[in-house]
């Protein structure tokens, strides 16, 4: 598991690995502090690289965009794909932010 992180008033994290209830903490934790630090306009999550994702990727998500809501910053998913997509659809999350 791995992020990298670019940007400040457009922050983009680019997620690797896996994203399950263990691995979910490191992510939140990382990302959550580089938002803290840098106070970004948009925060784009990047899945091109995560290969697996259950319920816990859909509340990193839904955390993000709650703490970025009372700034009134904008959370935006690019590169999911397959099952990672499908699951970003179901649970709804297309209608709070951008999932290209």
């Amino acid at each position: 598991m791995h992020v990298h992180i670019e940007g400040d008033e457009v922050l983009t994290c680019y997620l690797q690995g896996e994203i399950d209830h263990h691995s979910a903490a490191y992510f939140r934790d990382t990302i959550d502090r580089q938002i803290e630090r840098k106070q970004p306009k948009v925060v784009i999550l990047d899945f091109s690289d995560v290969g697996f994702m259950d319920s816990s990727g859909v509340g990193l998500c839904m955390g993000r965009y709650r703490l970025l809501a009372q700034t009134g910053a904008e959370l935006r998913v690019q590169g999911a794909s397959g099952n990672i997509r499908r699951v970003f659809l179901l649970s709804g999350l297309n209608k709070l932010m951008s999932i290209d």
